[in-house]
Formats: C-alpha cells, sequence, structure tokens
C-alpha cells in the first residue's frame, strides 16, 4: 500500500502555482495547491491527466470553458486541452494531481483536435496602409492566408470571419500624401478603396473592411480605449531621448527617420526593424538620418505617454502558452525582454491621428501601432452589429477566439504589445490568439519596392481568367519560416506545365473517355482489382494530408499546394497504367471502376481546392454535374452513376491566350 499526504512544505513552483511530485503510483502523481486570487499558467501537454480537488473553490478553464470545482470534483483533461485552474475563494485551493502517457490516445486526440468547436472565430489579416495598392507580395502573405483559412474553418461547421480594413493614420500616408500634394484623409482614403477593390480581385472575402477614417464611431472608441490603458497606471507620460529635424525642429520617427538597428545592425527606419522584428526607440538608431534631407538627425528630448513593457515578460509568457504562437516569434519574445527596460512610447508628436482624451502630452496622437489593438475589437463590435450578436469592443468575451495572419516585421506588435495592452485594459479577459506569420516574397530574389518600382501589383494580374492561377502559384511559394521569390517566368511555367499541361489535360482527356465509351455519363464502378483499392487509399491519404495543412495547427498554404498537384500526379499515374487494358473486352467493369475512381479523384480534387482555388474549385464541382462542396470531405467519395459531366471546359488560360 502506498499513501501520500498533503504537506505545505513539500510543494516547489510547476506551472505558476505550487506542486510537489509522489512516487510508487504507477502514473506520474503529485500534489498541486493554488493560493487565493492566483492562477496557474496556460498549458497543454501530451500525458492525460486527472485532478482531484480536497479543498478549496476554484474553476478551471479548459480550452477557454469554464467549470466550478470544490472538494469531491474529479476533471480528467484529454491530450493537447489548454488548461488553467483558478483558486476563486478565500482558502488554498488543494488537489491531487495523476497523468499518464496513452501514446495511442495522444495521437488520435492530436489528429482530431480542434479548438474551436462553436466559439465565434475572428480572423484577421493586418490592417494594410493606405499609402498605395496591394502588391503580390502583401496578396502573398496575411490575406491570401487569412481567406484560405477562413474558408477551410467555414466548410468544417466553424463560425469563422475574416476582418481587415485599411490603417489610415500611418506616418507613411503623410509622406505620401506630401508627395501627391493631397491631404492625408484623401490619401488614405483613395489607397483603401483600391485595396479593397484588389482584395475583391483576389477572391479574398472580408466580412468586415474597417477604414479607420472613415468610420464615424472609431475615434471615440479608440480615445475610450486608450484612457482605459492610462487609468490602469502603468502607463505614464516620460520624457526621455528623441530624434528632431535640426532645420525644423519636426520630431522624427518611423518613415521620417533612418539609421541602423541597435539589435542587427540592418539599415531599418524609426521604430521596427524588417530585418530582426526588434522594435528600436529611434533616438537608439545607428548613425539616424532624416528622409527629408539625409543628414544627421539632431539630438532632443520629448514627453510621451510610455509603456515599461519589460515589466510584463510574465504575462506575455502566459499568453503565449494559450495559444498557437510559433517558435519564430517566441524566439523574438526573448530577444525583447532581453533588454533591462524597454519604455516604449505609445503616442507620438503628429498633426494626422487620434489625439488622446488626457491633456497631457499636447499636440500628440495615439500612435497607429497600440491604436491597432482597440481597431481589432472594433471591427469585431461592427461585424457583431451586422450580424445582430451584440459583440462589445469595450467588454471582449471570453469564448472569443481570435487568429492573427501578419507579415513578420508587425510581430513585435501582434504578438508581444497587444496582449498587454488588453491585460492593462480588461485584467480579467484572458485573450484567446493564435499567431501566424510569413516572411517577406521577394521578387526576382530582391525586395518588392514601390519606390524603386521593383513591385507586381495585383491588379497588374488579377483577372477572372487568372485568380485560380495566381492563388495556387503564391500558396505554393508563400513565404512560410522563410523568405521565398517570385519569378515571373517561373509562374509562366507553373501555370503552362503544371495547370494547364497536367490537370487540364488530364482531366479533358477524362472528359474523353467518358464520352467515347460512356457517353458523357458517369459510369458505375464494375470490379475492382487489388490496384484499385490502392489508389482509393492514396486519395484517403492526400484528403488527409490536404486537411492537416489547412487546420487550425499545421495551417501550411506551401504543403496544401503541394498536395492539390499531388492528387493530379496520383491519378494520372493511376489513369495511365489502367488505361493499358482499357477497350479489351474481358477488361470492361475493370475499366468502368478505374473511370469511376479517376472522377473521385476529381471530384476531391474540386472540393479540397476550395479554401486555395475557389472559382477552380466551383467550375470543377458544376462540370462534374455536381452542386458546390458545402462542408469539407471526411471520406472519398464516387460520383453519382448516370450523372452528366462536362470536364472539356477551359479551367485555365495561358498568358497568350
Amino acid at each position: 500500500m502506498i499513501v501520500s499526504q498533503y504537506h505545505p512544505d513539500d510543494l516547489s513552483k510547476a506551472f505558476g502555482i505550487d506542486m510537489s511530485s509522489e512516487s510508487g503510483f504507477g502514473p506520474g502523481a503529485g500534489w498541486g495547491r493554488v493560493v487565493p486570487g492566483a492562477t496557474s499558467d496556460p498549458h497543454q501537454h501530451d500525458e492525460t491527466e486527472v485532478f482531484v480537488i480536497v479543498r478549496g473553490t476554484g474553476e478551471l478553464v479548459v480550452d477557454n470553458r469554464r467549470s466550478p470545482v470544490a472538494p469531491g470534483t474529479v476533471v480528467r483533461f484529454e491530450p493537447f486541452e489548454t488548461h488553467v485552474i483558478e483558486n476563486t475563494g478565500e482558502e488554498d485551493l488543494v488537489f491531487f494531481d495523476l497523468y499518464w502517457r496513452d501514446p495511442a490516445e495522444a495521437t488520435a486526440k492530436a489528429a482530431g483536435r480542434s479548438r474551436f468547436g462553436d466559439r465565434p472565430v475572428f480572423v484577421f489579416s493586418t490592417p494594410p496602409t493606405p499609402n498605395g495598392d496591394l502588391h503580390l507580395g502583401h496578396l502573398s502573405g496575411p490575406y491570401l492566408g487569412a481567406d484560405a483559412f477562413v474558408r477551410f474553418q467555414r466548410s468544417n461547421g466553424v463560425n469563422a470571419w475574416h476582418l481587415t480594413g485599411s490603417d489610415d493614420y500611418q506616418s507613411y500616408v503623410v509622406d505620401r500624401a506630401e508627395r501627391d500634394g493631397k491631404t492625408p484623409a484623401e490619401t488614405a482614403a483613395h489607397f483603401s478603396a483600391e485595396i479593397a477593390e484588389t482584395l475583391r480581385m483576389m477572391d479574398v472575402e472580408v466580412e468586415q473592411y474597417t477604414a479607420t477614417n472613415a468610420d464615424e464611431t472609431y475615434r471615440e472608441g479608440l480615445r475610450r480605449f486608450f484612457s482605459r490603458v492610462v487609468e490602469s497606471g502603468a502607463v505614464r507620460p516620460l520624457e526621455a531621448p528623441a530624434l528632431l529635424d535640426d532645420e525644423t525642429g519636426e520630431y522624427l520617427y518611423e518613415v521620417g527617420v533612418s539609421g541602423g538597428c541597435p539589435g542587427c545592425g540592418s539599415g531599418t527606419n524609426g521604430n521596427i526593424c524588417e530585418e530582426c522584428g526588434e522594435p528600436n526607440l529611434c533616438a537608439d538608431l545607428v548613425d539616424p538620418r532624416t528622409r527629408r534631407t539625409g543628414k544627421p538627425a539632431g539630438q532632443g528630448v520629448a514627453t510621451r505617454y510610455s509603456l515599461p513593457l519589460h515589466e510584463f515578460r510574465k504575462e506575455v509568457a502566459a499568453h503565449h502558452n494559450l495559444g498557437r504562437v510559433p517558435a519564430r516569434l517566441r524566439e523574438l519574445t526573448h530577444r525583447v525582454f532581453a533588454r533591462e527596460q524597454f519604455e516604449l512610447p505609445v503616442t507620438h508628436p503628429s498633426p494626422w491621428g487620434v489625439p488622446p482624451a488626457e491633456s497631457a502630452v499636447d499636440g500628440q496622437v495615439i500612435w497607429v501601432w497600440p491604436e491597432m489593438a482597440y481597431g481589432f475589437l472594433h471591427g469585431i463590435e461592427v461585424l457583431g452589429r451586422k450580424l445582430d450578436t451584440g459583440w462589445r469592443a469595450d467588454a471582449p468575451d471570453q469564448d472569443w477566439k481570435i487568429v492573427h495572419f501578419f507579415g513578420y516585421d508587425n510581430s513585435f506588435y501582434h504578438s508581444l504589445l497587444y496582449p498587454v495592452l488588453y491585460g492593462l485594459v480588461f485584467p480579467s479577459w484572458q485573450p484567446d490568439i493564435d499567431y501566424h506569420v510569413n516572411e517577406f516574397l521577394l521578387l526576382r530574389d530582391e525586395k518588392f519596392s514601390t519606390s524603386r518600382k521593383h513591385a507586381i501589383w495585383g491588379k497588374e494580374v488579377l483577372t477572372p481568367e487568372s485568380v485560380d492561377a495566381v492563388r495556387y502559384f503564391l500558396a505554393g511559394t508563400r513565404s512560410e519560416g522563410r523568405r521565398t521569390n517570385f519569378d515571373p517566368d517561373r509562374y509562366d511555367q507553373v501555370l503552362d506545365d503544371t495547370l494547364i499541361g497536367s490537370w487540364q489535360r488530364w482531366l479533358h482527356e477524362l472528359d474523353g473517355r467518358v464520352r467515347e465509351w460512356y457517353g458523357g455519363v458517369v459510369p458505375d464502378a464494375g470490379v475492382w482489382t487489388p490496384e484499385h483499392v490502392a489508389f482509393l487509399d492514396r486519395l484517403a491519404t492526400r484528403l488527409a494530408a490536404v486537411t492537416g495543412s489547412l487546420g487550425a495547427d499545421g495551417f501550411s498554404l506551401n504543403r496544401a499546394a503541394a498536395e492539390l498537384d499531388g492528387i493530379v500526379r496520383d491519378v494520372r499515374q493511376f489513369s495511365e497504367l489502367e488505361h493499358q487494358v482499357a477497350g479489351i473486352d474481358t477488361w470492361k467493369d475493370e475499366t468502368r471502376s478505374a473511370v469511376a475512381l479517376e472522377l473521385a479523384a476529381a471530384r476531391l480534387l474540386a472540393s479540397v481546392a476550395a479554401p486555395v482555388m475557389p472559382g477552380f474549385s466551383t467550375r470543377l464541382t458544376a462540370a462534374l454535374g455536381l452542386s458546390g462542396p458545402a462542408t469539407w470531405p471526411t471520406t472519398v467519395e464516387l460520383v453519382p452513376a448516370g450523372t452528366p459531366i462536362d470536364l472539356g471546359i477551359t479551367f485555365f488560360r495561358g498568358k497568350d491566350a
């Protein structure tokens, strides 16, 4: 017999609370204690775990669902469930903990894991700056990613919406307006409309598009949000070094100044380094120079509302344990918090933007990047008005699931700054956020650049006939975890050799066989050979792979595009082998099965291509005589026998067609 008794002196810190370890029970075991008002760190693991509550009261939060606990409560956590235990009472909450590994259960739970359920899922692509239209570098990253993500989730029954807009109060808008001889408001309105049209041409569906300067309720909502930031006591006016234009006295930040990054040494504009992702304070740039003249920037001081970000390391770490945070962002977080002190200004002197309600820093506006933290919540509220849900920006719901798509140069703001601001404004809200980050897409091995006219704009290449090919190519070359390259010659090659020379050619040849042998009507499957069964299994494997590549945990458009092409490569190889006995009367029943399986592959391709290539998916579905795919397939299905088909249509056009 093994007896274990609770002894507070045996406890030590683990998962943000007090834990001990007990041996001899078979599974891992130990005691846990949560003191009044304390909460464990959110975490998940591959073990199955059981809590037996023996003293105190509290709440369990499991994948954002709350349940009360008291003495006598026994709770079992399945593998990979994110769980938190809170003490809501006035005495210690004590529990006995048992945990063990079951590889089969863990594998099954990982494969079938869904963190969304019936929750509303708000998917944000980072709002673009309306100082120009969108080029292919922009489109390949947050916008294509968020669109495909939402399409996939909806086909799986998730209540998901895509939200974005235009980030009107950027200093880059002022710079473009000065060069064009327009006001910032005129520039923002013009390019915001251009951006929205380019997204439409890209078949990117957006349920809520917020142009911040045009929204009548936005400014006051932002001021209230910022006032709550100030009321938290963490943000206060602070005098600190700043950069000035010696000739004009103009305050310099963002686009107004450039220099060497104090972190990695690369050339950068003020406030953020595109290379290493680290923020800077402008005054710490190496050899800072004004954009206006290229002369050295002057040194001065400025009093701005500032946030002591270095004090929030623990809060950011707890937040990063709750959702999907790629290693790239966790490594950036480590570098940022390696600084002993980091006072981040959250207001700047500027005539363009939204001034805070507070008068402590006259002539300043709320910096556009902290502003965006409110902008996301505002978008949810406006969407809620359309859907009549009652969602409010000033009262975020714990049930909300938020998903961010953004470029690496915006990583600091999304994954570090915003969680801190949310914690200051809404102390009882634990925002559950997943992060999806992309690197830069290069054009012929160099960065896209408007100033150097080194860019391909969306409107230059997007037409109803080309959009699916563009989306497919960008999905395959999207910068996931590394910088990749857009080569127009390579795009033409993929269009001609893959989409036309392989996909379309196979569909046309299949159409010809069905017309010649079965009068253009789908045949019923006949006798199956072992090769037929093996091919069906390969299709099922492809279905599982493309499903995993579009899922919330393993989302990768690179892999999704590769699996789509893999379906076609598999079926063409299968068709070539089976065609050897076509026309031999002895094997006519087997040939019917082979053709039925080819049509099943076409049906599968139509269904699983929908998130990446929605127009192609719709055309192929109709050509197979089927209605649009309402739900994501869970099995490979044959096209019903007797269905008329028309696969001889043009699915893709070459650039000279």
